[in-house]
């Protein structure tokens, strides 16, 4: 009889060592879990704190006009929910106008325009310090009519049978200068342009073609995109512009509040960012 009670024993001392084993274990994942928690809750209060202690700044963003939808509904709102001690005021215009702002002494922290030139410009003024560019976004130029048109316009180089055409002045609008350079190389810029009214800024021409004021005219892809009341014909032809066209970013030398102006640039260039410049029609370079 003494067998069985040893092995009762036995098996008794076994289950319990099992049971504060399983209990080691739980209080152990217990302990990781309460600290991964006050980690967590350590590092949010350490945010919370260091926006307390930061001084409140703002910043201004001279942006091109085609950014603006994108800027205003996403991008600053994400940013300043982020970094709540900095606010982003953006001003929006041709990239041309925003150049000369900048060169009359607009105290601009950020520029971003919609083709090289303007940032170039700026650079080789003194402006902006070629080490702080980044090229940042691709777009494209299409031909759009107002919605519901009947004009018959099939391809980009129909653009010369609509008999009222709204572009982008060449002379300031980096789309007026994309269309003007596709054209050229179409050999349609002649005919084109002597019966062509020319915008102020993108959005602009945009508008005259939503509200039946032109037939035809040229925009970027994602301005088209903003509104139902244009169609996209086509875009540029393949060939036709000798370079892609490409958004730069930087932060202006002289700014003022260059952390924070360094921080929105960084932001910009985020894998969150990108997405929100995809969604609305951009590319990555």
């Amino acid at each position: 009889m003494k067998k069985p009670i040893l092995e009762c024993v036995a098996v008794a001392a076994v289950v319990g060592l099992m049971g504060a084993c399983g209990s080691g274990a739980a209080q152990t994942q217990g302990q990781a879990q309460t600290a991964g928690t006050k980690k967590d809750q350590a590092e949010t209060a350490g945010e919370e704190t260091e926006a307390q202690e930061k001084e409140p700044v703002t910043i201004l963003v001279a942006a091109a006009a085609s950014l603006k939808y994108s800027y205003d509904e996403e991008l600053i709102p994400i940013f300043e929910d982020k970094y709540p001690w900095i606010t982003v005021e953006g001003t929006y215009d041709s990239s041309g106008k925003l150049q000369t702002q900048i060169e009359e002494g607009l105290e601009a922290d950020v520029f971003m325009s919609a083709a090289m030139q303007q940032m170039e410009d700026l650079e080789a003024g003194g402006y902006v310090d070629p080490a702080d560019e980044v090229r940042l976004l691709e777009n494209k130029i299409v031909l759009i009519v107002p919605a519901g048109s009947e004009s018959g316009l099939s391809s980009f180089e129909d653009i010369e049978k609509a008999e009222t055409i709204a572009l982008g002045d060449p002379e300031s609008v980096p789309a007026g200068q994309y269309a003007k350079e596709a054209l050229t190389s179409l050999e349609l810029w002649d005919a084109v342009s002597a019966r062509a009214s020319f915008g102020t800024n993108v959005t602009e021409v945009l508008n005259w073609v939503a509200e039946g004021s032109a037939d035809a005219g040229i925009v970027y892809a994602t301005d088209a995109a903003t509104t139902d009341q244009v169609t996209v014909v086509a875009e540029a032809p393949e060939g036709s512009l000798e370079e892609p066209v490409i958004y730069p970013v930087a932060v202006v030398k002289d700014s003022a509040n260059r952390e924070a102006a360094e921080l929105f640039v960084e932001f910009l260039q985020s894998e969150e960012a990108m997405a929100v410049f995809e969604a609305y029609g951009f590319s990555p370079v």
